[in-house]
């Protein structure tokens, strides 16, 4: 890259330590570290949701998939988490901010005890927290791959650099920087993914080329269910990612749980689910169109990479990589201060008696299953408004 790039990507870095740093001061205790005090407005919610919502394995795997087999990564990827988000929108999402507003939960696990039993909390902790390392892992390693593609350094450097920025500003500001941060990095995501589509719509002709492309695109690529991406295929998928996506993702619980009221954790799903109806046909269509620029490609997973070193010019691509760090981090920093919560809040207290422990307000069955019976059928129960 030329030293302008790196000068962009520089200045990234540096914004999100700095914006981790002015978060500090909205950090008085752990409430503030670990849910934003219950004050996280639903807008910021809702951006926080969408971009921790998926790293940088969409401009590498997922950019191979819209390679080869076109139009259906939108379809069994976007579409199916828009409805599971908009699903859960009305069922699932307000029931995290109605869990932190009566029972004063700061981790997606600890209800757990409270619910059932501490056995039952202590298995989900650890089982999460250990798989959290291992999926956080992956994440920085696609990352690192970026990063070698881009510049040619080694993939532990692309490792080492987002990992240590992220946790400095997360450690730092708490959740606070994470969601602010993720803020800034869905405003750097959009101007390099708008500067892609633009440079791409303008060589392949123009606003025409939006619709045109696909006439001239392989067989198949137009099909909204592309072998083996089936009906069959997307419905499984939607199990999966609706349970994730409402909340079996701890980071995404957490944004509800933030929320000040159940009506506000409501709003912040919809307008999540209505980021991802949008954003990635922007996202995508550079990769769309990738197969008429970059024919017979060895490795379809490095054709975003290509692409934008062979159309952008100098300060751009720097823009561009800056753009897909922000994709991956958003997602890691969101990941380490979940499972930090979950650490200080289920696990510590138990393994050591003297760390305190939280509330022992006890749920019952009966109650939570009655309080969900009338919050569904829309009944004006308390802190449902």
């Amino acid at each position: 890259m030329h030293v302008l790039d790196w000068v962009v990507v520089v200045f990234f870095f540096v914004l999100m330590v700095v914006i981790g740093g002015w978060s500090f001061r909205k950090v008085q205790g752990s409430k503030d570290f670990f849910v934003a005090g219950g004050k996280l407005p639903w807008w910021l919610s809702g951006i926080s949701h969408h971009v921790s919502g998926y790293s940088g394995a969409v401009f590498v795997a997922y950019a191979g998939i819209a390679y080869t087999h076109g139009f259906t990564i939108y379809v069994w990827w976007a579409l199916v988490i828009v409805a599971a988000v908009l699903i859960g929108a009305f069922t699932i999402a307000p029931l995290w901010a109605r869990l932190r507003v009566n029972y004063n939960i700061e981790s997606p696990t600890e209800y757990l005890a409270l619910r059932y039993n501490v056995a039952s909390q202590q298995m989900m902790a650890w089982s999460g927290v250990i798989l959290k390392l291992f999926d956080v892992g992956a994440k920085w390693a696609a990352i690192g791959i970026l990063l070698s593609l881009f510049t040619g350094v080694p993939i532990e450097y692309g490792i080492l650099i987002s990992g240590v920025v992220s946790l400095i500003y997360i450690t730092i500001g708490g959740l606070w920087a994470d969601v602010w941060t993720d803020l800034a990095q869905l405003v750097i995501q959009m101007v390099a993914a708008l500067t892609m589509f633009f440079v791409v719509m303008s060589m392949m002709g123009g606003v025409s080329s939006i619709t045109g492309i696909w006439s001239e695109l392989p067989e198949g690529h137009t099909q909204a269910f592309n072998e083996p991406y089936t009906l069959l295929y997307v419905l499984l998928y939607f199990f999966v990612v609706f349970l994730s996506y409402n909340g079996g993702t701890w980071n995404l619980a957490t944004r509800y749980i933030s929320s000040p009221s159940p009506k506000d954790a409501k709003k912040s799903a919809l307008l999540s689910a209505g980021l991802y109806l949008v954003i990635p046909l922007i996202l995508f269509f550079p990769m769309w169109a990738a197969p008429l620029i970059l024919p017979n490609l060895e490795d379809p997973q490095q054709s975003y990479a290509l692409l934008t070193m062979e159309l952008l010019p100098v300060g751009l691509v720097g823009l561009v990589l800056s753009g897909l760090f922000a994709a991956t981090m958003s997602m890691t920093s969101a990941d380490a201060n979940t499972v930090s919560a979950v650490i200080t809040r289920d696990i510590l207290p138990v393994i050591s008696k003297k760390i305190p422990r939280y509330g022992s307000k006890k749920i019952s069955t009966f109650s939570t299953n009655y309080d969900i019976y009338l919050y569904i059928c829309n009944i004006n129960y308390r802190n449902t408004t």
